[in-house]
């Protein structure tokens, strides 16, 4: 805790970058939720680019960052994988965009409703947590918001076997079917990651408490 404080002002500029990732992780799920709300055809995805393209630009700059200062609070290595992190997320929500958009017609009856919720609480819980770190808060605050994203993901595991058991019953036509195992994996794997950051967080307040 200590030395977070003697170096806050050198880690300031990273607690800027890495809360304004995580905000590009909300709202690329925002952008996700709007895009399964019309499936009649398929939709420009500009905006989830330049969404993707504004995280990869912090991330690029937070590993500027990195080599062009001397002392910071927080391991450069700790700040670097939580940065990548909630880059990788940002990259599998526009990868699900695009196949989604393939042939939108085609999942009209596809149910998303549960994951995109899951999605959405996730992201949000993730952005919270980011912004502890700023404070550094007590271990026990943040144990507490990462067993909150230990249960979406688990919730999330629940929700994806459910799915398939029904897509595998042959709820749908083949080539449909198809198309609904790619997206759920995508999904799934988008708030696999989210948990991923949250113990990457969790593993930096331990380290300076």
């Amino acid at each position: 805790m200590f030395s977070v404080q003697k170096y806050f002002s050198h880690d300031a500029k990273f607690f800027d970058l890495l809360e304004a990732s995580a905000d590009e992780t909300q709202a690329l799920t925002q952008l996700l939720v709007e895009l399964l709300k019309d499936r009649t055809h398929p939709h420009p995805l500009h905006e989830f680019a330049l969404a993707r393209d504004k995280d990869r630009h912090i991330t690029q700059q937070i590993s500027h960052e990195l080599v062009n200062t001397f002392i910071t609070g927080l391991e450069r290595e700790d700040i670097e994988t939580l940065s990548y992190s909630m880059y990788r997320i940002c990259k599998v929500i526009e990868k699900f965009a695009e196949r989604f958009n393939l042939a939108p017609q085609r999942l009209e009856t596809v149910n998303f409703s549960r994951q995109a919720e899951l999605m959405q609480r996730a992201t949000e819980t993730l952005s919270q947590m980011v912004r502890l770190l700023r404070k550094m808060p007590p271990l026990e605050t943040v144990k507490a918001m990462n067993d909150k994203l230990q249960a979406i993901e688990s919730e999330a595991d629940d929700v994806m076997l459910e799915l398939l058991r029904e897509a595998y019953a042959g709820k749908f036509e083949p080539m449909t079917a198809m198309m609904v195992r790619d997206l759920y994996d995508l999904l799934e794997r988008a708030i696999d990651r989210c948990r991923d950051c949250g113990n990457v967080i969790s593993h930096i307040v331990l380290k300076n408490s």
